[in-house]
């Protein structure tokens, strides 16, 4: 991510948008996601995206809102988290055709680097053919990884964080992510 787009978004004073109604779904293993998710949430501001963890999610639940953000981890060698290898089975053109879809996902591109943040890429080659409008993509400078499911045409397919290796990165790209975000979705 380029110094210019950090400090041009941090810099500039925040602008209300007419936001849609968000849900933030994430699955959390060992509170990593979740912690992030609860990140993402103060960044948009409290009341303005609901949090539900997928283990207590439902189909209904996806239809309640405009837009969806998707968060997870990446487990191993590129497998999905636990929860959303479940959950992932409630999504359909029904519950999302026609709604913006957002994903952000944890992983380790120190000691997983062939396989970094692929969840995300998972997670989004089901929804991509589902009808929804897929938003949210990120650059992938500023890391060194191998290979990633969730690199598409030069970009991750969202927010990429490594909450092992570049902690210390995390607040800084939800902001700016997030105000990214806040444009998308208004």
């Amino acid at each position: 991510m380029s110094r210019a787009l950090i400090d041009g978004v941090t810099d500039k004073k925040t602008k209300e948008y007419a936001m849609a109604n968000v849900g933030l779904f994430y699955g959390s293993t060992t509170g990593s996601t979740l912690k992030v998710a609860e990140q993402i949430q103060q960044a948009f501001g409290a009341d303005a995206v609901d949090l539900l963890d997928v283990r207590q999610a439902s189909p209904d639940d996806l239809k309640r809102y405009d837009a969806l953000i998707f968060g997870t981890s990446t487990w191993h060698w590129g497998g999905l988290q636990d929860e959303w290898a479940v959950f992932e089975d409630h999504l359909s053109a029904e519950a999302l055709a026609g709604k913006k879809v957002a994903f952000f996902g944890l992983g380790d591109q120190k000691h997983y680097p062939d396989h970094f943040v692929d969840g995300i890429g998972l997670l989004y080659e089901k929804v991509k053919p589902l009808g929804a409008q897929l938003v949210g993509t990120w650059p992938k400078d500023d890391y060194s990884y191998n290979a990633s499911a969730a690199e598409h045409n030069g970009h991750f397919v969202g927010l990429a964080l490594d909450e092992d290796s570049q902690p210390e990165k995390t607040p800084t790209r939800i902001q700016v992510w997030v105000q990214q975000l806040k444009e998308e979705l208004a």
